[in-house]
């Protein structure tokens, strides 16, 4: 029997690009923030921004292994040859200022002694009789980092809302900072909802599938840094579902569900939020994934994704992933999309903008194309774990030969290739 529309919904398929506006347009940074200590902040975003507490290089210092002196003394570095006054290490600068006519052995990362510009490479000289004679004039400052070369104190060198990876860490680090004021990161419950949902370690029954969504969807969480609140699985009954839904906006930021949003006569997700929370759109023209819900309960954002695992996969990446750096006070940069040859021919039906799973590698003259990871169905999940890029194709294609140019959207999970034997 058809049911009518929840309230608070959008009843016809919104197109990508308006469903995807919607959410990045409504989801804002949770608030709160947190200090942690440098060690703990990979992944995490700056809540203030990094500003540089000194220059860096702090110290005008050597850039090669070699010998530093005045550049007023290229006369006599060239002809008699300079005096060798002593030696300057990384963590162990010469003492004493040079002298006229006098230079010293410096090496890599080696502070600059006063009195001295210049380095000149130990390639570039010779020393004898303790006196250093260079080949050819440098110029001043040739070899030596000033202060301030990288960054000036006082700079801000990472605004707020920027990620930590390593390469940030690191300059967190060289600049001496020990802790950093980041977003604090969003809780998510997380339930899959279906009576042919089976628990891992038990016998399937008939009819029955091992609950392999909440696995994918914990693990994209986790790799987010997103605390996950695991709900289990919920039945088909609506009972269950408004526990689960009444749960959920006590212990979390953000609530997941898989199943339980598209027409069927069992799916009761989407119905029961309703009288939770607003409904902003439930269908999108996009495949695979077209029944997906976003709302909110309160406070607590809601995204219904659909059953199938691949739907269940890519309607995360392209709305979920985006919405959960925006609550963590990142801005999302648009999904980094570039166009490649197709190493084959490939099928596509027209009707609706189809996220293909793909593998980009090398064709037979050893440029970068683009194939597909395998069979299509929403439900094949070996294709899935094939694939590393998602295909983007537009509404209106049809099939397309090898060497049609397609636009290609790479994944940031790990792709291996499922053997078929």
């Amino acid at each position: 029997m058809d049911r009518p529309a929840p309230p608070d919904c959008t009843p016809e398929s919104l197109g990508f690009e308006a469903a995807l506006a919607q959410v990045l347009g409504t989801v804002t940074p949770l608030p709160g923030s947190e200090t942690v200590t440098l060690e703990d902040a990979l992944g995490r975003v700056l809540a203030l921004p990094l500003i540089a507490g000194m220059d860096l290089q702090p110290w005008p210092n050597s850039a090669m292994d070699g010998y530093a002196y005045a550049v007023a003394d290229t006369e006599a570095a060239i002809g008699a040859g300079l005096v060798l006054a002593g030696t300057s290490l990384a963590g162990h600068p010469f003492a004493g200022r040079l002298g006229h006519g006098q230079c010293v052995r410096i090496l890599t990362g080696a502070i600059l002694p006063d009195g001295a510009d210049t380095v000149v490479m130990q390639e570039q000289a010779t020393v004898v009789d303790g006196r250093v004679r260079v080949q050819r004039a440098v110029p001043v400052g040739a070899n030596v980092r000033a202060p301030g070369e990288d960054v000036r104190g006082g700079q801000a060198v990472l605004p707020a809302g920027s990620r930590l990876g390593p390469a940030q860490i690191a300059l967190a680090a060289a600049l001496g900072q020990a802790t950093v004021t980041v977003h604090r990161r969003p809780r998510v419950a997380l339930f899959t909802s279906g009576d042919e949902l089976t628990p891992l370690g038990q016998p399937l029954g008939l009819g029955g599938i091992y609950d392999s969504n909440r696995y994918l969807l914990r693990a994209m969480l986790q790799e987010l840094g997103a605390t996950v609140v695991d709900l289990g699985i919920v039945a088909d009954d609506p009972a269950a579902v408004r526990a689960a839904f009444a749960a959920a906006r006590d212990r979390a930021d953000v609530v997941i569900s898989s199943g339980g949003v598209s027409v069927g006569d069992a799916d009761y997700v989407r119905d029961v939020f309703a009288e939770f929370g607003d409904i902003h759109f439930w269908r999108i023209a996009m495949k695979p994934g077209r029944p997906l819900a976003f709302g909110r309960l309160g406070d607590t954002w809601f995204f219904g994704l659909p059953g199938n695992p691949v739907s269940t996969a890519v309607t995360f990446h392209e709305f979920v992933r985006p919405a959960l750096r925006l609550l963590e006070g990142e801005t999302p940069p648009p999904p980094l999309r570039f166009d490649l040859p197709l190493l084959e021919p490939l099928h596509k039906a027209p009707g609706r903008l189809d996220f293909q799973r793909g593998i980009v590698g090398l064709g037979p003259e050893g440029r970068p194309g683009v194939r597909s990871a395998g069979a299509q169905g929403s439900h094949v999940m070996s294709s899935l774990a094939a694939a590393n890029c998602l295909l983007v194709l537009p509404a209106d294609s049809g099939d397309l030969p090898a060497g049609a140019v397609v636009t290609v959207e790479l994944l940031p999970w790990p792709s291996t290739p499922v053997a078929s034997d």
